[in-house]
């Protein structure tokens, strides 16, 4: 490529920066029109890349939030949340490629989206915010699984000793073996060879949340069901009025982080291969990966809520809304923490490739940075530099799960802030921009008001969430994780 072609690239699909027009490398079979890998993902990867990172281990603990709200305001807010998802994960999916949708320049990462259309603050924003939710993810994701693995004990122990037994559990140990297990997984050098890892967490994902809603419907047939309302827990007989509150504001933010994946979104479509261009198959993913989402979430949520009514725990797995059968209990949670395995890498691709892209860019001729040793008959390459920092990674945000063992609280808080501006604020504000949309305009001024009563969320959960945090703190003792 020509010194003028690559000036030409850096400035997107149309023009350079002095307006001569871009003329993309040639293509050949093994590479694609940037240089780059040619990509084999599919409607079906980009799928399974979705539900990894939607359908969590919170989907378990939709039952609570349905708790919270009663049965109006609980199935709306799930609808109305998976429309926002569905609508702005659209809008960011057009933004891949600068101009032309089959043949302008990729925006490879979603700060280069933003940065291919938005000013540098907010390019750097969006940094602070994309970077500090997936590092956040990946601690949150580590105390998770650990929860599950120590969950898996706790079930034969209560089958060994009865419900009334002290079957509580250090999860340390737990977290250092997850630890161990991503270090090697890590090693995966990006999205493209996670496709198998991703449609095996997905398999899980629904595999769990499957036994979470089949045994919420046995219990329902049963007639062992709880008290539910059409407004939730009650003042005055389940909580007090400032407890409604804040739980009611945190049952929302849970409604609304559970679906948001928009962080890694370019990420994932950066797999894509075209023809047909990237938006259009990753709009279709992402309509089958929300649909299935809310499937799941609408019977979780509301079987697991007429199951157990408004006493319904924070998760009706590991926190033991059922004992029995206690083998598959154990299946489930196992289920879970091989899904968090895939969910993690899913959620800390981005940042490998940032650091390791940042590295190679300002020591090219590095040897430690850029040479790949080929092991394994050559069908595995290890790189020092891969090898060195994703290690660290690793070990930090384990050391980070186990002294803070309740950051889940401060996830929370984390998604409440990233929402906004990641699910919503930014492929908004990329899309006026792309569709030179006007102001004051019938369009701009919905899109706008979406965006707007989308903060209001974010800043009302976010508040919510500190609640939690300081309750967390109250009763924290450093090592001295038990479940």
């Amino acid at each position: 490529m020509t010194q003028d072609v690559e000036m030409a690239a850096r400035h997107g699909n149309g023009a350079a920066a002095d307006g001569a027009p871009y003329y993309p490398p040639p293509r050949t079979p093994d590479l694609d029109d940037d240089g780059r890998k040619k990509r084999t993902g599919t409607v079906w990867t980009s799928s399974a890349h979705i539900i990894t990172a939607v359908i969590g281990s919170g989907v378990l603990s939709l039952a609570w939030s349905m708790a919270q709200l009663g049965w109006v305001i609980g199935p709306v807010t799930l609808m109305i949340f998976a429309f926002i998802t569905y609508y702005t994960s659209s809008l960011l999916a057009d933004c891949y490629r600068s101009g032309d949708q089959a043949t302008g320049k990729r925006n490879h990462t979603y700060m280069d989206a933003v940065a291919a259309y938005l000013d540098r603050w907010q390019v750097w924003s969006c940094g602070v915010f994309q970077y500090v939710n997936l590092v956040g993810t990946a601690v949150g994701y580590t105390i998770t699984a650990s929860i599950s693995a120590a969950a898996v004990h706790k079930a034969n122990c209560f089958h060994k000793k009865g419900h009334a037994a002290d079957c509580s559990q250090y999860d340390t140990m737990y977290m250092v073996v997850f630890g161990i297990v991503q270090i090697f997984f890590s090693q995966l050098q990006n999205f493209s060879d996670l496709s198998w890892l991703s449609i095996l967490a997905a398999i899980m994902s629904f595999s769990y949340s499957s036994i979470a809603v089949g045994l919420s419907l046995a219990r329902t047939i049963s007639g062992r069901t709880g008290k539910t309302t059409l407004t939730g827990t009650e003042v005055g007989v389940d909580v007090d009025s400032a407890q409604k509150i804040w739980m009611a504001l945190q049952a929302i933010g849970n409604i609304a982080f559970a679906y948001s994946y928009s962080m890694i979104l370019i990420e994932i479509q950066d797999t894509v291969k075209s023809p047909p261009a990237e938006n259009k198959t990753m709009k279709k993913a992402t309509l089958l990966g929300v649909s299935t989402t809310t499937v799941f979430y609408m019977l979780a949520g509301c079987l697991g809520y007429t199951a157990f009514g408004n006493a319904a725990p924070g998760n009706i797995l590991t926190g033991f809304g059922f004992y029995e059968p206690y083998w598959l209990i154990d299946f489930a949670n196992v289920c879970i923490v091989v899904h968090l395995v895939g969910a993690y890498q899913v959620f800390s691709q981005p940042i490998f490739a940032a650091v390791e892209t940042a590295l190679a860019e300002r020591w090219p001729n590095s040897k430690f940075v850029t040479r790949e040793h080929p092991l394994v008959a050559g069908r595995f390459n290890v790189n020092m530099l891969r090898l060195t920092w994703r290690t660290v990674f690793v070990v930090v945000s384990t050391v980070l799960a186990i002294v803070m063992p309740f950051f889940n609280d401060i996830l929370g808080f984390l998604g409440a802030i990233g929402f906004w501006p990641l699910t919503v604020y930014y492929p908004v504000e990329m899309y006026i921009r792309q569709r030179r949309i006007q102001k004051f305009t019938t369009r701009w001024l919905a899109l706008e008001a979406l965006s707007f009563l989308c903060f209001l969320v974010s800043v009302a959960s976010a508040v919510a969430s500190i609640e939690g945090v300081t309750e967390s703190l109250k009763h924290y003792v450093p090592f001295k994780t038990k479940s």
